[in-house]
């Protein structure tokens, strides 16, 4: 099982779980597992179209998946997968 780590603005919607066991071969299957386990977390990760939004980055050690393989991207056992929210705004200066 690969590990995803959630940042702490979703994890109200993982009862509170930083680190989730997720089952799958790739990150697709890993995020399909997360769903299963925490269906609540879907309408903040996907649009309404079932694409991941935006302002969601997933990113597989250093690299994120948009730079390899998107959701398609290999996923072994012992991977961990972190979800980074964008941030966006402060103040002018």
């Amino acid at each position: 099982m690969a590990i995803l780590k959630i940042p702490t603005p979703l994890r109200p919607y993982t009862g509170g779980m930083s680190d989730i066991n997720v089952d799958g071969e790739n990150v697709g299957h890993a995020l399909d597992s997360l769903l299963a386990q925490y269906p609540d977390i879907g309408k903040h990760l996907y649009n309404d179209d079932a694409q991941l939004r935006a302002f969601v980055n997933l990113f597989l050690g250093e690299d994120n998946i948009k730079d390899l393989q998107g959701l398609e991207t290999p996923l072994s056992e012992t991977d961990s997968l972190r979800i980074i929210p964008s941030i966006a705004g402060g103040a002018k200066g």
